[in-house]
């Protein structure tokens, strides 16, 4: 397991991408997967930003947008995974894995308070 968090966020960014792009061909998938990506690849985004916060207001700020977009995350891959016209298993563990970031940041942003 890595315990690096921002290497395991831009590592989960990189597998939502690769996901992302094999469930591009079916046109009808294409909004969720467009979703999925923006919100899947912010998850880091916003964690490298709040390791850059002015201010422990600021941190928290961005780490509960981190969450939620881990959140949104596990929403449109149950959405895609429910399709039918993803990779299940593959669906099943990014769900798995935004679900423990989300736990992750939950705590995180409770404890910096």
């Amino acid at each position: 397991m890595i315990y690096n968090l921002e290497k395991r966020t831009n590592l989960y960014g990189k597998a939502i991408i690769a996901f992302c792009i094999r469930s591009s061909k079916n046109d009808l998938l294409k909004p969720l997967v467009n979703q999925l990506i923006r919100s899947g690849t912010s998850i880091g985004a916003n964690y490298m930003e709040a390791n850059q916060a002015a201010s422990k207001k600021d941190f928290r700020n961005k780490i509960k947008i981190a969450q939620k977009e881990a959140n949104e995350t596990k929403y449109w891959l149950s959405l895609l995974g429910e399709s039918g016209g993803v990779d299940i298993s593959e669906c099943r563990r990014l769900w798995k894995e935004a679900h423990e970031l989300l736990l992750i940041f939950s705590r995180i942003s409770s404890s910096s308070k």
